[in-house]
C-alpha cells in the first residue's frame, strides 16, 4: 500500500477530537487512504516500504477543505454584464438568468462542474458538495452522474445534493417550465442515484443528499416525499432557506420558511439549510435545537447586496456550521479557501451592529473543515489525526508573502487570505495537485474542452 511522508513540515494543523492544534517541524504519514502517524522524528520502523518522501519544509499543512455549497452548472454564467445584481432588480435578474440555465446541455453539466471542482482543488477543497437543481427537460436525467464522472476525473470527494423544483411558475414559482419536474418524477431519479452511488462506508468518495432546491419552487408533497425518502435510506437533506423567501412563505401559507420546514420534518441532525441571512434569532434557537445545520456562504452578500448573515448568534446558540461557495450566478469564482477570508472580514465589518462577538478567525478555518465534515454526515474528514483521510493541502509559506504572519497558522488564511493556489492537494492519500499541475490531467486541454462546451450554447 503506497504512502507519502511530509517530511519536516513548518507546521501542520491537527486536530484529535479536542479541537485545531498546531505542531511545528513534524513529520506526516499517509499510508493508502488515511493519515498513519504526526510527529517528530518517525521512526524507520513506522515507514512502510514504498511510501515516497517529500521535502516538506517551509510547509504550513491543514486539513482539506469542505465545500458544503455550491452550483456547479452556474459556472457557465460568469462574469456577464448583462447579468449584473447591480443594475437588475431580483424579479428582472431571475427573469434573465432561469432562461439562460434552461438551455444548458448535458455536455455543460460536465464541464461546468469540472471547471468548478478544477478551481476548488487547487484552493485546498478536498471534498465537495454540489446542489444541482436545474434539470432541462432536453438535458435528460444523467446530469448528476456525468457530475460524478468529473469527480472521477478528479478523483475529488465528492456530495451529491440532487435538487429539483416542481411548482409552475403560473403557481408563482420563478422557474421557467422547462426546468420543471414533477415530485414522482424527482424522488424517483433520487432514489436511483442513491442505488447507484451512495456509499456510506468510510472514506467513501461518492454520496448522495436529497436537496429540493427550495420550499418556494415546489409543492408541500415533493418536501413530504423527500424527507419519507432520506430518513427511509438513511442518507441526508438540503435546501435553500432564508435568502429573502420567508415573507413569500408566510403570505402563501402562513408561515415563514423555517416553520414549514418543521412542520413537514424537514428538520434535524440530518439535515442541512444553505445561507439563512434572513432568520430571527429564535428560529436560529430552534434550528440548534433541533440539530439542524447551516452551509454559510458568504461571498454572496457582495453581489446580491443582503444583509451580512449572523454568524456570531449562530455560534452563540451552538448552530452547526460549514461553509460554502454558492453559484456562479452570486459568486464569480469557485474558490472555498477565499471565502474563509471574506466570512471573517464581512463578520468584523457589521460587528458593531451585533449582539454577539465575532468568532475568532480560527473557528471560520473550523467552518469550513470540521463544520463542513458535521453537516455532510463525515466523521472521517475535516481532520488530521491518524485514522483520518488523508485529505490535506500544503502552502509553502517560504515567500514575501507571508512575512510577519507565520506566527499563527490558524488565523493566517481568515485573517490574511491566499492569493494564490495551494503547493500541494492530496484527497485520500492520492496527490490530485501538486507544483501548478493536476496530477495526470492535461489542463490546457481541461480549458479547451470546457470552453467548447460553452460556445455551443447560445447565450
Amino acid at each position: 500500500m503506497t504512502g507519502y511522508l511530509l517530511k519536516n513540515c513548518a507546521a501542520v494543523v491537527v486536530d484529535e477530537g479536542n479541537g485545531p492544534t498546531v505542531l511545528r517541524n513534524v513529520d506526516l504519514l499517509t499510508e493508502g487512504p488515511a493519515i498513519k502517524a504526526i510527529g517528530t522524528g518517525l521512526a524507520e520502523g513506522e515507514i512502510p516500504g514504498g511510501t515516497t518522501e517529500i521535502d516538506a519544509d517551509g510547509w504550513f499543512v491543514y486539513p482539506g477543505l469542505v465545500n458544503t455549497h455550491h452550483h456547479f452548472f452556474q459556472c457557465f454564467v460568469r462574469n456577464r454584464a448583462d447579468l449584473d445584481w447591480t443594475k437588475l432588480s431580483v424579479i428582472e435578474w431571475l427573469d434573465r438568468i432561469y432562461p439562460v440555465f434552461s438551455r444548458l446541455d448535458e455536455d455543460c453539466f460536465y464541464h461546468s462542474s469540472v471547471t468548478a471542482m478544477a478551481e476548488l482543488i487547487k484552493h485546498g477543497c478536498t471534498t465537495a458538495f454540489d446542489h444541482q437543481y436545474n434539470f432541462p427537460r432536453h438535458a435528460g436525467k444523467r446530469l448528476i452522474d456525468r457530475q460524478f464522472e468529473a469527480a472521477d476525473l478528479f478523483g475529488m470527494r465528492f456530495h451529491a445534493g440532487r435538487g429539483g423544483n416542481s411548482l409552475p411558475k403560473s403557481e408563482g414559482s420563478t422557474i421557467p417550465d422547462e426546468m420543471l419536474e414533477t415530485t414522482d418524477e424527482f424522488i424517483d431519479d433520487c432514489a436511483r442515484l442513491i442505488d447507484a452511488y451512495h456509499d456510506a462506508k468510510p472514506f467513501s468518495m461518492r454520496q448522495v443528499v436529497v436537496s429540493p432546491c427550495q420550499p418556494v419552487n415546489s409543492y408541500r408533497e415533493t418536501f413530504v416525499e423527500s424527507v419519507r425518502l432520506a430518513r427511509d435510506r438513511g442518507v441526508l437533506l438540503h435546501t435553500h432557506v432564508g435568502e429573502g423567501e420567508s415573507p413569500v412563505m408566510e403570505a402563501r401559507y402562513g408561515k415563514r420558511t423555517v416553520d414549514y420546514l418543521e412542520e413537514i420534518g424537514f428538520a434535524g441532525p440530518d439535515t442541512f439549510y444553505a445561507h439563512c441571512w434572513e432568520l430571527s434569532h429564535d428560529e436560529l434557537r430552534r434550528m440548534a435545537a433541533s440539530g439542524t445545520g447551516v452551509s454559510h456562504c458568504p461571498e454572496p452578500v457582495y453581489l446580491v447586496g443582503a444583509e451580512v448573515t449572523d454568524i456570531p448568534a449562530m455560534a452563540a446558540f451552538g448552530l452547526r456550521v460549514g461553509l460554502g461557495c454558492d453559484g456562479a450566478a452570486s459568486n464569480d469564482n469557485s474558490n472555498l479557501m477565499h471565502c474563509l477570508h471574506s466570512g471573517y472580514m464581512l463578520q468584523c465589518l457589521v460587528s458593531s451592529t451585533r449582539e454577539h462577538p465575532v468568532p475568532p478567525p480560527a473557528d471560520f478555518l473550523a467552518y469550513a473543515t470540521t463544520g463542513g465534515a458535521s453537516l455532510l454526515g463525515r466523521n472521517d474528514i475535516g481532520r488530521l489525526a491518524p485514522g483520518m483521510a488523508a485529505d490535506l493541502f500544503a502552502i509553502d509559506t517560504r515567500r514575501m508573502d507571508y512575512v510577519g504572519t507565520r506566527h499563527d497558522p490558524l488565523s493566517l488564511i481568515p485573517r490574511v487570505g491566499i492569493g494564490s493556489a495551494t503547493d500541494m492537494t492530496m484527497i485520500n492519500g492520492r496527490i490530485v495537485w501538486q507544483d501548478g499541475a493536476f496530477a495526470g490531467l492535461d489542463e490546457h486541454k481541461l480549458f479547451a474542452d470546457a470552453e467548447q462546451a460553452l460556445a455551443g450554447i447560445a447565450m
